[in-house]
């Protein structure tokens, strides 16, 4: 019998960003698939010199959750090296998005 699958979310505010059971985990966070996720909620920021020498070719994205802005509270690898390519294209939370 096969274990039934564990569904992980991101929340802020009692607003669920993603939620999906196919998870990976890279570097310590939780990604979710871009399909899981709420891209109506994030807002691409420009990249910052830190972001340009990140060899994984980071993007962040501000949450905006009723007009209230979460400052690079989520991020995507848009070229990522070999240990991180399993996590391209996905997205991740922290600050004050909540991961469970």
């Amino acid at each position: 019998m096969a274990a039934p699958a564990v569904i992980s979310g991101a929340t802020l505010n009692g607003q669920i960003i993603a939620e999906s059971d196919a998870i990976e985990v890279g570097a310590g966070y939780k990604y979710f698939p871009a399909s899981a996720t709420r891209l109506d909620l994030l807002r691409k920021v420009p990249k910052t010199q830190a972001d340009l020498a990140c060899p994984h070719s980071v993007q962040f994205y501000d949450v905006v959750i009723d007009g209230v802005r979460y400052e690079r509270a989520a991020w995507s690898y848009e070229a990522p090296q070999p240990s991180l390519k399993h996590v391209g294209g996905r997205f991740g939370f922290w600050h004050e998005v909540e991961v469970a």
